[in-house]
């Protein structure tokens, strides 16, 4: 029999520009144990700027704190609001900037692998994410539901997702390099 594989801490990030959740657990063969989650939240009136760098700086703390060895981040996409969509891209570019300059790997998933991954339906609400977060990680109370969302992320990478490199292309057909 081979050693077992030692434990892997994942830091799962939900970025928001007004709240980011963060969420870390542990990876001990197929065990997942619950490490710590909460949220990095910026100044309501506070600029643009500065949210960003209250973001960079609390996820920052979050990994000097609690030694993560893998990041997952969800990835963003459009949303009815433009100008919503781009400062929440500016969001999570400060998220990934901290894994970055801490020479993490970061892993990126849509909000779809994640349900699909935790809740077994990519189209979930935040409420069963939260719910089936708190009994995987056999927690004695809900998150918060950004928390949640992070610890989802983390649990998402833990059972062995890819990011968005590792998307299913069964059932599609695939045309002159297109998906179709």
């Amino acid at each position: 029999m081979g050693e077992p594989a030692a434990p892997v801490r994942i830091l799962g990030i939900d970025p928001g520009l007004r709240v980011t959740g963060f969420g870390v657990i542990e990876k001990s063969g197929n065990r997942l144990a619950y490490v710590t989650s909460g949220c990095v939240r910026t100044p309501e009136d506070g600029s643009l700027p500065l949210r960003l760098k209250t973001i960079l700086g609390g996820l920052r703390e979050v990994i000097v704190a609690h030694r993560p060895q893998q990041i997952a981040v969800e990835i963003v996409f459009v949303n009815v609001n433009p100008k919503s969509t781009l400062l929440l891209g500016q969001a999570r570019g400060a998220a990934i900037c901290a894994a970055v300059d801490a020479e993490l790997p970061v892993a990126e998933y849509t909000a779809l692998q994640v349900k699909q991954s935790v809740v077994g339906n990519g189209h979930a609400a935040k409420e069963q994410v939260q719910h089936m977060v708190r009994r995987l990680l056999a927690l004695p109370g809900d998150p918060s539901l950004d928390a949640a969302d992070a610890l989802a992320c983390a649990i998402c990478h833990a059972h062995g997702g890819q990011g968005l490199g590792a998307l299913s292309t069964a059932g599609l057909r695939v045309r002159r390099g297109r998906l179709g």
